[in-house]
């Protein structure tokens, strides 16, 4: 970080998540490599249907109890009444086309044994596919300030980054309102901060973690779909964390639209290692 520089906040990481398949359950892991594309495995695959449309627990909330595991060679599908599956993470699969949002990706089929593993555990057709990394796929340069910041399978950035005090003071209000509180696992994250106040991410112009070898830029509020109502210990969904957030974080720098968390793209720092309890240190940007 530049010599002179004096930070209005600090804090550490407290936990790193990985989400392997695009909507499914995600991986705690105490370090993580950091790609150009963010944390290594993270949304490197994804479910469509026959159509090639991505699948999400919007639709599927019974994606939220499959937990796909990356080992050294392998990839492995994980389901309560399921044997697990074994898939090998070097294979390289039949060449499709898939689209995610608005974005039509180039893929690679992962196995006809995986297509019949989600379709029966999901009860529709559908096959995983893993992202080619000989394409690219863009965040929306509108939010990046026209920095090309390269993505796999999320909804639109490398990175999501949460504080912890944030769902701490969710969790107040969920409990003030007669509910229990809620896992950080429900918003999907790949970076908790503890010692931040709650939010103090949406205002954080670069988080230099580690003395300053990664710079992290937040760019977009991550507004809210339904997904954390899905309670990922049982696929059941709710109303509450959608009814609690909309009596505070509705947010019109997204059209009004419930944030939680800053999606966030590399300024620098690729191909080092986060690791819980490093520094994170941040100006204000407001």
């Amino acid at each position: 970080m530049p010599t002179d520089f004096t930070p209005d906040i600090t804090g550490r990481i407290a936990r790193l998540f990985i989400h392997p398949i695009k909507s499914c359950a995600g991986t705690e892991l105490r370090e993580a490599e950091l790609t150009p594309t963010g944390l290594a495995w993270d949304r490197s695959w994804m479910v469509v249907d026959d159509q090639g449309m991505f699948m999400t627990q919007r639709e599927w909330p019974r994606m939220a109890l499959i937990h796909p595991v990356v080992g050294t060679d392998t990839l492995t599908l994980r389901a309560s009444g399921m044997a697990d599956l074994e898939l090998p993470l070097a294979a390289a699969g039949r060449p499709c086309e898939v689209q995610v949002w608005r974005d039509r990706v180039q893929a690679l089929d992962a196995s006809p044994e995986a297509a019949r593993w989600l379709s029966e555990f999901l009860q529709t057709p559908c096959r995983l596919v893993r992202f080619d990394d000989t394409g690219q796929r863009l965040a929306d340069a509108d939010w990046t300030q026209g920095a090309a910041a390269s993505v796999r399978f999320p909804d639109g950035f490398p990175l999501l980054v949460v504080s912890q005090a944030a769902l701490d003071e969710l969790n107040e209000r969920l409990r003030a309102a007669g509910h229990a509180g809620v896992g950080m696992e429900r918003f999907r994250p790949n970076i908790v901060i503890d010692g931040f106040a709650a939010h103090d991410e949406d205002h954080a112009e670069l988080l230099h973690v580690s003395g300053g070898a990664v710079a992290l830029r937040p760019v977009k509020p991550c507004a809210r779909c339904p997904i954390p109502d899905v309670d990922p210990a049982t696929a059941q969904r709710g109303t509450a964390v959608t009814e609690q957030l909309r009596a505070y974080r509705q947010d019109a720098r997204v059209g009004g639209g419930l944030t939680f968390g800053m999606n966030a793209i590399i300024a620098a720092g690729a191909g080092q290692t986060l690791r819980v309890g490093q520094q994170v240190a941040a100006q204000f940007s407001f």
